[in-house]
């Protein structure tokens, strides 16, 4: 009976330890097969990411990790410093002095009558000296106040070199009215909250890395009352016609300039897109506002009743070219 019975075929066990392989006929790579009752902690794990380095910014219009662009912008800053003042003489026609002259003017620093200290002003990416140079000058010769004092903070050592070369045995070096500060405008920490009267920024603020961070780093050094103020390049003219001429002098001339003069064009190519990347008028008014100031003049009206000319939130200047902003910490 039992040899009528069909053969049953022998059982082939597969073992954890001996899996067997097969043929990918797409790749014709030889592959293993392991068995679901493989512990999956046994399982190779794909690395994950570094969250900082999947974190991406601009550099001019290319896109670089967060990580890269300080360093970035600072070899673009330490190959131009030695040039600064002169390159932005023959990319504004002179006329960048004119837009500093307006901006300290209508800060007006110093402190006119009898009072035992001055105000304390923070000049950020302040690199040449050349705004510090104007605020005390403004404080001393216009408001007669000798005791006003500017730290210039720079996160570039060759920029705050220049500035040091600016003063040297400078009135205001031997008064003790003037020092300086190498520092990442995202991270005062060597300044005391609450211990600025003035933070003053002047073409510097498009080339950090978080703007927003660096606006309530302002905001927290800052007394109340205290002020932030920036001078900066606009991305567009609102007239077309003066626009595209804009356009074209920016994109073909300076970084020409910057390759006959300072025998650097990238640099200077980099300073050019830098303006297309930042924020609108609006756009910054509006992040101003976000890190928790006032903006003064929003009706046109400042906080004397007098017009300033900062209607919208700022102040255009040259046709929009360049703009000035301000906040205000509560009181």
């Amino acid at each position: 009976m039992a040899a009528l019975l069909p053969r049953l075929p022998k059982r082939i066990r597969l073992t954890p330890s001996s899996p067997t392989h097969w043929i990918c006929r797409t790749c014709q790579q030889r592959r293993a097969f392991t068995p679901s009752s493989t512990s999956p902690q046994t399982q190779q794990q794909p690395p994950r990411p570094n969250q900082d380095e999947a974190r991406t910014t601009h550099f001019g219009y290319e896109t670089i990790s967060e990580t890269l662009k300080a360093s970035r912008v600072g070899a673009v800053f330490s190959s131009v410093a030695s040039n600064y003042d002169t390159m932005n003489d023959l990319m504004s026609l002179g006329i960048h002095r004119i837009w500093k002259d307006n901006f300290v003017r209508g800060l007006n620093p110093g402190i006119q009558g009898e009072r035992k200290e001055g105000q304390r002003i923070l000049d950020i990416a302040g690199g040449t000296g050349d705004i510090a140079q104007r605020m005390l000058d403004h404080a001393t010769l216009v408001n007669d106040d000798k005791r006003t004092h500017v730290t210039i903070s720079d996160i570039n050592p060759e920029m705050l070199a220049e500035g040091r070369k600016r003063f040297g045995n400078s009135p205001y070096k031997l008064a003790k009215r003037v020092d300086f500060l190498e520092a990442n405008a995202e991270d005062l920490s060597a300044i005391e909250s609450a211990s600025i009267d003035l933070y003053t920024v002047a073409f510097g603020i498009r080339n950090f890395t978080h703007k927003d961070i660096a606006l309530r780093e302002a905001f927290r050094v800052l007394k109340p009352g205290g002020v932030f103020a920036c001078l900066e390049f606009t991305p567009q003219l609102s007239n077309p016609v003066l626009n595209g001429i804009y356009k074209r002098w920016s994109f073909g001339a300076i970084p020409l300039i910057g390759q006959v003069v300072a025998g650097d064009r990238d640099s200077y190519q980099y300073l050019v897109e830098s303006i297309e990347r930042f924020p609108s008028q609006g756009e910054f008014r509006d992040m101003i506002r976000e890190a928790g100031f006032l903006i003064p003049g929003r009706n046109g009206i400042d906080e004397e009743g007098g017009r300033m000319g900062m209607g919208k939130g700022w102040e255009d200047l040259s046709l929009g070219i360049a703009a000035i902003h301000k906040g205000v910490k509560p009181v």
